[in-house]
């Protein structure tokens, strides 16, 4: 969601990106905080922040820990490693290929 972000985008627009911030300090009405924890077994496993700043009520920034990778990038990373030299995970199937040759 963080690649969704842009210089300039309203609080809501942010908002509707990110969702409610964790934090909205009284203090500091210009900074939202967001905090990522996983837990297994109730014992945390990693823990990262991420702040975005607001200049006139548009975003001017933003700042945090690197984000765990989605679901759709470990998968991809997890091919890449189990395929054969010279081969990508774009490449058809032994399915896929009968299917396209009787489909002709």
């Amino acid at each position: 969601m963080v690649d969704k972000l842009k210089v300039g985008q309203t609080r809501q627009q942010v908002r509707n990106i990110l969702g409610t911030p964790l934090l909205a300090n009284t203090f500091r009405p210009d900074r939202w905080d967001y905090v990522y924890e996983f837990k297994r077994q109730g014992r945390p496993l990693e823990h990262r922040s991420f702040a975005v700043y607001f200049v006139e009520d548009k975003l001017a920034r933003w700042e945090g820990d690197e984000m765990p990778p989605s679901v759709a990038d470990l998968n991809r990373a997890a091919d890449a490693k189990s395929l054969p030299p010279g081969h990508t995970a774009d490449d058809k199937g032994i399915l896929s290929w009968f299917y396209d040759l009787f489909r002709k």
